[in-house]
């Protein structure tokens, strides 16, 4: 009896109120794809870092025929950079790999990098400087390479690629945080639309509580109808904020992204199945909290 009745006082309350109810709705979905939006940059983030951070590496640039650096007298000689690569190898278990660059090579990954670009019609094949890149077995050791070389002669300057990357993740880890924001604002406004909707609901259907009241009805059996209500508005909005978050990864990231840019780590479907849970328990949480606060108002025990 309980059910049946919860179920007829649901379809009475969403045919009353049904431009409140799509409001609601409207508001959970909108909140709930910010927020997912939000965690998917996020997993996005970790995985880059993972990613990248793994592989990132430490270019020892040597000295080229335009080279300034206080250590430069000219192009570096093979002495030099016999003594540079010696000193390398010294630093093991520090340094795990060393690979040596020459100018053309350098020019000719240029050139894939920027292809397309009139950049390259502006920068002569050895202009770019010969260098090692090496894969340190922790990237924070950097310093321990850039204390052992900085002073050799041929060595123009080295390069912690970390920090490059660390600027990019800065930057991503910014747009998180303003998409995050705007997602809290707008379960905030959500909150204010679940109290105002079941108070509306609560106050036109006060006679029918008054009477259940008188009948014995339990407090529990008059709220449920009214919380029934929000809570299904928030598995309708889990539901549309759950298709946007699966749209985004299979038609954005799968179809554009990832077949353009083989480089980088993108999420899987395994970082979207653990997003989605999360959304249907805040949708479902803050709905049920904020229909439960309102409704002490107008039906106190």
């Amino acid at each position: 009896m309980r059910i049946s009745f919860i179920t007829r006082e649901l379809r009475t309350s969403l045919r009353r109120n049904f431009t409140m109810a799509l409001a609601l709705i409207v508001s959970v979905s909108v909140s709930l794809a910010l927020v997912g939006a939000a965690l998917m940059l996020r997993s996005q983030v970790d995985r880059m870092k993972g990613y990248w951070y793994d592989k990132v590496q430490v270019s020892v640039f040597m000295c080229g025929p335009n080279s300034v650096a206080i250590n430069c007298q000219g192009d570096v000689t093979p002495e030099q950079r016999r003594a540079i690569y010696d000193q390398l190898v010294a630093l093991a278990p520090t340094v795990e790999r060393i690979y040596y660059e020459s100018s053309q090579e350098a020019f000719a990954r240029f050139k894939v990098q920027f292809k397309g670009s009139a950049l390259i019609n502006q920068v002569e094949p050895n202009a770019l400087p010969e260098s090692f890149r090496v894969k340190l077995d922790t990237p924070s050791h950097f310093s321990i390479v850039d204390d052992a070389l900085a002073n050799m002669p041929g060595v123009e300057n080295i390069q912690d690629q970390r920090k490059l990357l660390s600027k990019f993740f800065e930057l991503l880890i910014s747009l998180q945080t303003f998409a995050l924001s705007i997602a809290v604002a707008m379960l905030c406004v959500t909150v204010l639309l679940v109290m105002n909707t079941v108070r509306m609901a609560a106050f036109a259907r006060r006679r029918e509580t008054g009477i259940m009241r008188s009948v014995g009805a339990s407090n529990m059996s008059i709220r449920l109808p009214f919380i029934a209500e929000a809570a299904l508005a928030a598995v309708i909005g889990g539901l549309l904020s759950s298709g946007v978050v699966i749209a985004v990864k299979h038609f954005l990231v799968d179809q554009r992204l990832a077949p353009n840019y083989t480089f980088i780590a993108f999420i899987t479907w395994d970082d979207i199945y653990q997003i989605i849970p999360w959304l249907f328990a805040l949708g479902l949480g803050v709905t049920i909290i904020a229909s439960s606060i309102s409704l002490r108002r107008f039906l106190r025990g």
